[in-house]
This record gives structure tokens, C-alpha cells and sequence, in this order.
């Protein structure tokens, strides 16, 4: 019988937690370290490998994902090892994605080559600003010279490459974010990510936020017309926004993260790594140690989950909305019921419906390109009661 999981497919993500220096606006688990051991890295992550892998037999693998972190700085040997010993225990997909996460400072065109000789047929790159003011702000430590000489390398290399902007910064008026929009497109290979600063909790940023030292930030009317232009401009350039913040030519969509949005199964390895697994019918949540030298003692007692637990068909419901919305695709309606037991509310489809926020065709639910502005709102609408 086909499980709920089989229709976004299963991937593995694998998270090196160690950064070169810390961003103000990160709060992914990432840590700057002086010495690591990359070697007992390495076996760490062949042993969680193996455990999952009893776990998940059989499962044709669509995607592998090496985030961060700075992945860049993984020596290549840990990456080839790491991929050798899935490919040995997992089916793959005829197209399986390898994707590796970099950051400009840390590209080499050596290391590149050892990457993709490894395995890897994809990166997606941290480049976030194409100005050094801007990437001073943020906190990153290459420069536009830099960014652009490694996004040589990496086109030289691999035939998929991404990069991500961030856009709504400090001082940033809505024609400097069209202009270097338009140079990110003539550049581009084949895909990219766009995201609006966001200010997190924890974060540097965010405690500069909240002492009010934090300035320049746009409006919300600002953002929401960078928001629009962003779709405009890409959408001409023929990168459509087939995700909320990603862009693409036709065919060059992550099937990663469409595993995520799809709601399907991936396994979570490394330090703070989140995973979604399905068994006998039942999915649960698992989530790994965050403090990496924690992780790193822990996997040796088969001990490395902080826990595993069973999501109810409500929790899997609301997931899989939440997800699943993000993507112009929408979702099945069907499948939202089969999961939570009962059907979308009509009245708040209907209510949405006649605001232009969102499109039903037979079983399908679509955001408009109005709605997706305000996704929030729409989630709390149809997940009311």
C-alpha cells in the first residue's frame, strides 16, 4: 500500500555545523571552531548513515543535501566517503541531486573539482549581496570579487549551480534591489534564491533589534514591493518562482527541498538536523543534539536523536498545508483529508476564494500570487478549528 510519504519522495540531509565566522542574521546551528576533527567527522557520519539505513531499506533516494554551516569546508575525502556509503546503501533516483552548500570565501577550484569527482552535482552558493557595503552589514567575510571569482569556479565545474540574495536591507531602496536583481539574473545558471531579511530571535541582529540600534530597515509597503518586483523581474527572465523564494528555469527546481514542501520523508544527520520518517503508516519528527561535541559523543551510542516523536494526522495535516503552500503547485485537498480526518473548512475556501487570495480546481488549492504575500494569514484561516 503506498504511504502518505511516497508522494514527495525521501532525501537525506546532512549538516556540517562549523562556519569560518558567524553572520549577524544566522540562526541555523553554526558554530566558528579552531580545530575539528574532520576524520572522526567523517566515521560519525557513516555510522548514522548505517543506523538510518536499517531503518529506511529499500527507499529509492532522490536527494542528498550537505548544509550548514559552511559544507566548503568539509574536507572532499569526508564528502566522497559520506556519498559512497549512501550510494551503497540506499537505491538512488536515475537524477539524484547531490547538492553542496558554499560560501564564497571558502572555494577552491581544487576542492571543487575533488567535490564533483566525489559525487556532488550541484551547489548552491551563499553569495547574498553583490555589493561590499551591503555584505559588510551582513556580516560576511568575501567580498564582490570574491563572490564573483567563486561563482566562476562553481559554473566551471557543475552544470546546476544556485545562489542566494537577500534583499529588503538596511538603506536599500527598491530601484538598488532591481538593478542588482537584473545583474544576479544575467549571471545566474540556472537557479536562485531570494529571500527578505528576516530579524530572528537569538540572533545578533536580532538583540540589535530589540535595543533599537538596528536601523534602515524598509516598511513593510517597501518590502512588499521589492517582494513583487522580485517576482516580475525573475518571471521576464524566465525564472519562475515555482516556491515563495526560489526561482528557476523550467527542469532546474530543487528537488530537495521539493521533497520538504511535498511533504515527504528525509533523513536528518548531524548536529540540530531535523528529519520527517514514516513507518507502518505512522510519521514521526526526530531531531539530533544541537551542540556539535554533544552529537559527536552521542553517535557512538547510537544515541545522537535529542528525540523521536509520533506526529498525529492533525500535526501531519497542518505540516503538509503549511509546506505544501509555499509552492505554486498548491496541493491535493484529498490528501489534506486522508491525513487529518476531515476535509478543509468549505466556508474559509470560499471566504479566500472571493478575496483572490487563493484558486480551487477540482481538488487542487493554489495561492495567488495576491495570497502568497500574506501565507500566514491564509494558514491560520483554513487550519482555524
Amino acid at each position: 500500500m503506498t504511504e502518505d510519504w511516497q508522494n514527495g519522495g525521501f532525501a537525506i540531509y546532512l549538516h556540517w555545523p562549523f562556519c569560518q565566522a558567524k553572520c549577524p542574521y544566522c540562526d541555523f546551528n553554526s558554530h566558528v571552531a579552531r580545530e575539528i576533527d574532520q576524520s572522526r567527522w567523517k566515521q560519525a557520519y557513516l555510522a548514522e548513515i548505517d543506523r538510518y539505513a536499517e531503518q529506511t531499506q529499500g527507499r529509492v533516494l532522490t536527494s542528498v543535501f550537505f548544509g550548514g554551516g559552511t559544507p566548503s569546508l568539509m574536507q572532499p575525502d569526508v564528502v566522497h566517503a559520506v556519498l559512497e556509503r549512501i550510494k551503497q546503501r540506499w537505491p538512488q533516483a536515475n537524477d539524484l541531486e547531490v547538492t553542496l552548500e558554499a560560501n564564497p570565501g571558502s572555494v577552491e577550484a581544487g576542492r571543487f573539482k575533488a567535490y564533483a569527482d566525489g559525487g556532488v552535482n550541484r551547489i548552491s552558493m551563499g553569495i547574498q549581496a553583490l555589493n561590499d557595503t551591503d555584505l559588510q552589514k551582513l556580516g560576511r567575510i568575501h567580498t564582490t570579487k570574491e563572490a564573483l571569482a567563486a561563482f566562476d569556479v562553481a559554473r566551471a565545474r557543475f552544470e546546476r549551480v544556485s545562489f542566494d540574495l537577500i534583499y529588503a536591507r538596511q538603506n536599500q531602496s527598491l530601484d538598488s534591489w532591481k538593478t542588482e536583481l537584473k545583474q544576479a539574473l544575467a549571471m545566474a545558471v540556472d537557479h536562485l534564491s531570494l529571500y527578505q531579511l528576516t530579524i530572528e530571535d537569538g540572533t545578533a541582529f536580532g538583540d540589535r533589534y530589540a535595543r533599537g540600534k538596528l536601523t534602515g530597515l524598509p516598511p513593510d509597503d517597501l518590502s512588499a514591493d521589492m517582494y513583487k518586483a522580485t517576482q516580475d523581474i525573475c518571471e521576464d527572465a524566465g525564472y519562475l518562482g515555482y516556491e515563495i523564494s526560489n526561482h528557476a528555469r523550467s527542469g532546474a527546481e530543487s528537488r530537495h527541498n521539493r521533497v520538504y514542501w511535498r511533504y515527504g520523508d528525509y533523513v536528518g544527520i548531524g548536529p540540530g538536523a531535523h528529519g520527517r520518517l514514516s513507518f507502518g503508516g505512522q510519521r514521526y519528527a526526530t531531531e539530533a543534539w544541537s551542540n556539535p561535541n554533544k552529537w559527536l559523543d552521542l553517535v557512538g551510542q547510537e544515541q545522537s536523536e535529542k528525540e523521536r516523536s509520533s506526529l498525529t494526522g492533525a500535526d501531519q495535516a497542518s505540516e503538509f498545508l503549511m509546506m505544501g503552500l509555499r509552492l505554486t503547485e498548491g496541493v491535493d485537498q484529498r490528501r489534506f483529508e486522508a491525513l487529518s480526518g476531515q476535509p478543509l473548512p468549505v466556508d474559509r475556501i470560499e471566504y479566500l476564494s472571493d478575496l483572490g487570495m487563493i484558486n480551487v480546481q477540482a481538488s487542487n488549492l493554489t495561492v495567488t500570487p495576491q495570497g502568497r504575500m500574506v501565507l500566514n494569514a491564509i494558514l491560520a484561516e483554513l487550519l482555524a478549528g
